[in-house]
């Protein structure tokens, strides 16, 4: 069980790793609240990572906000529960209707690693503490 694990914690540390690359080269990440927003960054990733649901924003108004940015790209990392799943899609249709290229590889990575597990991205810290924990067992 522990190498199954072991290699559950390598694809998701390969993931973060990417991510962390993609934020270097200046691609925006979007993701819902404050926190997930702080829990990539305690993971590494740095860079520009915008909020979708502060403020009562709207995910109409996050698309507004995004396409006034001007960038070519985005990556979307939004929860892994029904209002994230909606909210991805809503944004990513939106998007490309304005021609901005949007990137879901790695919250479908994520999600397919974790998805049933955390539905939300400021969990994934103590969930991957956790998971380096049983893997040492």
């Amino acid at each position: 069980m522990s190498t199954h694990l072991k290699e559950k914690v390598e694809k998701i540390e390969l993931i973060i790793a990417q991510l962390t690359e993609e934020a270097a080269k200046g691609t925006p990440i979007v993701v819902e609240g404050k926190k997930d927003a702080q829990t990539l960054q305690e993971l590494g990733v740095n860079g520009t990572i915008m909020t979708v649901k502060t403020g009562g924003k709207s995910f109409l108004q996050a698309a507004q906000e995004i396409e006034i940015l001007g960038v070519g790209e985005i990556i979307l990392l939004l929860d892994f529960d029904r209002r994230g799943k909606e909210g991805t899609k809503f944004l990513q249709d939106s998007l490309e209707r304005e021609e901005i290229k949007v990137n879901t590889k790695f919250w479908r990575g994520l999600g397919g690693l974790v998805g049933r597990e955390i539905q939300c991205i400021e969990s994934l810290t103590s969930y991957m503490h956790n998971l380096n924990e049983k893997v040492k067992l």
